[in-house]
């Protein structure tokens, strides 16, 4: 044998060195061709467990990595997953924390992450590898597992893990998590622990791990005898609905959706995640569907015979708890498989956009029936023009001198655009307030409404517009939360003021958890732990809650308004203003829009002492003989 074998290029980094260079450099080919940095930058808390290593490695790449400083882990973690889905996955933020508590407050934003199909980079700190500080501050001992750390909690709340116990594991664990997050059917958190002395440990790293090739992402074709069925399916539908969701988004499929529902003449309905799919006047649009959905699509929705659903998970609030859909064959284009074989539905396994461009060209000039398409398009209309109705003035003299609700205060936020080229975008989560925006809000343009309703995560809200604003700096980013979700986490307004990106937050503020309220009192319970009146013991007072004053004590701008008058006067003000606004309104938690909505399971108890769980019982039994089995 000749020659001699070639010697490869290497630079001696630490593990936590090679980390942040490769993330630095790693690029993605977006749409358009062009090139930008797949990770936009790092939120970081620092802790014993990751400053002297991690920290040490951001500083140095600061000019082509940005940090930035958080209030709350769980908070920064929601604002990077905000600004990945503010982007429909095409880019993603990473986060890392200390070892103990720092590490677990990432949990619930991983479990969210997961649920929502959303891309996060998780790197906390770890306990040491070598053990010789055992047990070190922070430190969980398991008695039964000498390898177990808290960081273990991310295995099943996640889509990929790791634990790096050697300084050169990074080389094969990072490109790897990577691949995981840029995939659009595996799209997910991912987590890689770092136990703190590990990230200090240098090694010969090769050249090439700091120039990573540029990611694109795969755009799966359906298979041909699968999208032959599908086709079948379809043309012998007499009654066809699309079923829009967030897969739409994530594909950036709104114009080969709107292209084929014009094309065959079938109506669409919106999922949380897919609203603003098409635009709320588009002709086909029917709104918003399910639980929360509009009378007009869920009529159409019971009636149909065939439903083409488009990257949606088909979850409870779109089907109804499966009541909705029951008499209609489903055909499920889904770029996951288990999501498109749920319940054994006709899966069309495939990227949104490819997969609608296939069926476009395999349904050839078929359309459906007139009367059919005709229908959707009037009520269609009846429902855009009924929706002005309900977001404007109240008419009803009942409710005169009555605190305004939720509609009318949506109203107000969305008129108050002065130019109708403007596009705001509309963030929430939990609460009442999603089922009013899912029927009410317009929205003109993809990914202008902002719904986390996969996990409805109270405390979502302001942390997620967060990492919206910094993913749409030009537009107007709106939180709408209520009093409940404002409470559990608001510590990112601070967040906001400090780096400079604005969110006007509206804040309805009923006094207490309302939406369960109803719930409660819909399922035969008494008042019960949920409104503040309710929850004040002998020896307490009821607490008055200032919000404007505390978001003015985070440097925000707040201000209280009385009514629906004011509200729309302090939203002009605060879209003329430089800096974060929060503007409360007092409203009622007794009355919500009647117009839609469907049934929703919540079992009640079989046997109780109140003759109203009885009742509520009763209905619930007969209800749920219309679901799907």
């Amino acid at each position: 044998m000749t020659g001699t074998m070639k010697t490869q290029a290497t630079q001696r980094l630490t593990m936590a060195q090679a980390l942040v260079k490769h993330l630095a450099a790693q690029q993605v080919e977006l749409a358009d061709g062009s090139l930008q940095p797949y990770c936009a930058g790092v939120f970081a808390i620092f802790g014993h467990g990751n400053v002297a290593g991690i920290g040490e490695a951001l500083w140095a790449e600061r000019a082509s990595l940005p940090t930035w400083r958080a209030h709350n882990e769980q908070a920064m973690a929601h604002a990077a997953i905000g600004y990945s889905k503010a982007l429909f996955r095409q880019r993603m933020m990473a986060v890392t924390t200390s070892i103990g508590p720092g590490a677990t407050n990432l949990l619930t934003a991983a479990a969210l992450a997961h649920v929502n199909r959303l891309p996060l980079l998780m790197l906390p700190g770890d306990v040491f590898a070598s053990r010789a500080p055992d047990p070190v501050l922070q430190q969980l001992e398991d008695f039964a597992g000498g390898d177990v750390s808290v960081n273990d909690a991310f295995r099943p709340l996640t889509r990929y893990f790791d634990r790096i116990t050697r300084a050169e594991q990074i080389l094969s664990a990072l490109p790897q998590a990577i691949t995981v997050m840029a995939d659009p059917a595996t799209c997910g958190p991912v987590c890689l622990a770092l136990p703190q002395d590990v990230q200090t440990h240098a090694f010969a790293c090769p050249t090439a791990f700091l120039h990573p090739a540029p990611i694109r992402f795969r755009r799966a074709a359906a298979d041909a005898r699968d999208l032959a069925d599908a086709a079948m399916l379809l043309r012998g539908a007499k009654r066809p609905l699309i079923v829009a969701g967030g897969g739409v988004l994530y594909s950036q499929a709104w114009a080969a959706l709107d292209a084929f529902a014009r094309k065959c003449g079938v109506p669409v309905v919106e999922t949380q995640a897919g609203k603003s799919s098409l635009a709320w006047n588009h002709p086909l649009n029917l709104g918003a569907v399910g639980v929360t959905g509009s009378p007009a699509a869920n009529r159409m929705a019971r009636e149909a015979d065939v439903v083409l659903a488009i990257g949606t998970r088909l979850q409870d609030f779109t089907t109804g708890s499966q009541s909705l859909f029951a008499e209609a064959r489903i055909i499920s284009l889904n770029v996951q498989v288990l999501d498109a074989r749920k319940r054994q539905n006709a899966a069309l396994v495939a990227d949104a956009k490819t997969g609608l461009a296939q069926l476009s060209h395999a349904m050839a000039d078929w359309r459906a029936d007139v009367t059919w398409t005709e229908s959707a398009s009037q009520l269609a209309a009846d429902w855009v023009a009924r929706v002005g109705v309900l977001t404007g003035a109240d008419p009803d003299p009942e409710h005169k001198g009555v605190l305004p609700y939720e509609a009318q205060v949506i109203g107000a936020v969305r008129d108050s655009i002065a130019n109708s080229d403007r596009h705001d975008v509309v963030v929430c989560a939990a609460g009442t307030l999603p089922a009013e925006l899912h029927k009410l809000w317009r929205a003109g343009a993809p990914g202008n409404y902002h719904m986390e309703y996969g996990y409805s995560c109270m405390g979502y809200e302001i942390a997620g517009a967060l990492g919206v604003k910094m993913a749409r700096p030009r537009q107007e980013v709106i939180v709408m939360v209520g009093d409940g979700s404002y409470l559990m986490m608001n510590s990112e307004i601070a967040t906001s003021v400090m780096l400079g990106h604005k969110l006007i937050i509206v804040v309805l503020d009923n006094r207490g958890f309302g939406c369960i309220e109803r719930l409660q009192q819909a399922s035969g319970s008494p008042h019960f732990n949920n409104m503040l009146g309710d929850c004040v013991p002998a020896s307490g007072a009821l607490a008055a809650i200032d919000f404007a004053m505390h978001a003015r004590s985070l440097g925000a701008d707040g201000v209280h308004v009385a009514n629906i008058g004011e509200l729309k006067t302090a939203m002009q003000h605060a879209r003329a203003a430089s800096k974060t606004q929060v503007i409360v309104i007092d409203t009622t938690h007794t009355r919500t829009t009647q117009d839609g909505g469907w049934w929703w399971e919540v079992p009640i108890p079989e046997v109780s002492s109140r003759a109203e769980v009885d009742t509520a019982r009763a209905a619930y039994v007969t209800a749920r003989k219309d679901q799907r089995l």
